[in-house]
């Protein structure tokens, strides 16, 4: 191979390797200012009740070229709040999110499900009261940005489904018509790492 051709070989395979670390997915440092988990449930038809975990550690992966990552959230069960102590102290109870024996809830995602350029959903399991099942986070919004505080890419997304609150033994009440269905959401705040 003549040294103009041999050149331009090198030339490719830097391209072609600067271009592989390039795609490569970014790490997330979660920002606690702007990430919690939350829940929303009916009251008897009259109001909802509604609660906010504050507490989320975790890691997010994103490669935003090939439109793929990994979410792992880790939940503090009693950081929970509703606005009001005494329903606060239920909910950390047996009856309910059983703060003392199950102290974490974790949702964890292997992959994040685009249609064009649009974040849509992000399916994978979540554990609750010991028990691990399938659920499928809807993309309410998701966007990524440059933070001025931070001084990096910010990338977030505001999501939620609606489980069945007794497929994880959470059964309080349901006996006498308290609602199975539980509308949870995740707010994410992530700060791209160097």
């Amino acid at each position: 191979m003549n040294a103009p051709l041999s050149r331009l070989a090198a030339a490719a395979t830097l391209a072609l390797a600067l271009g592989a670390a390039h795609a490569a997915p970014a790490s997330y440092a979660l920002d606690a200012d702007h990430t919690y988990a939350s829940f929303a449930i009916d009251h008897n038809g009259a109001s909802v009740n509604r609660g906010r975990f504050s507490e989320v550690s975790g890691t997010v992966r994103f490669d935003k070229a090939a439109r793929s990552g990994q979410i792992d959230l880790t939940v503090q069960v009693a950081s929970v709040y509703s606005g009001s102590k005494g329903f606060d102290e239920h909910l950390r109870s047996p009856d309910l999110f059983d703060a003392a024996r199950f102290p974490t809830m974790r949702f964890v995602s292997e992959r994040l499900v685009f249609e064009g350029e649009r974040l849509v959903e992000v399916p994978g399991q979540l554990t609750l009261l010991g028990q691990t099942h399938p659920i499928t986070l809807k993309a309410l919004q998701f966007s990524c940005y440059p933070n001025r505080r931070a001084k990096t890419e910010a990338c977030g997304g505001d999501f939620e489904a609606v489980i069945d609150r007794t497929q994880w033994g959470m059964n309080y009440l349901v006996e006498i018509g308290m609602p199975k269905t539980v509308r949870i959401g995740a707010t994410i705040e992530a700060f791209k790492q160097p």
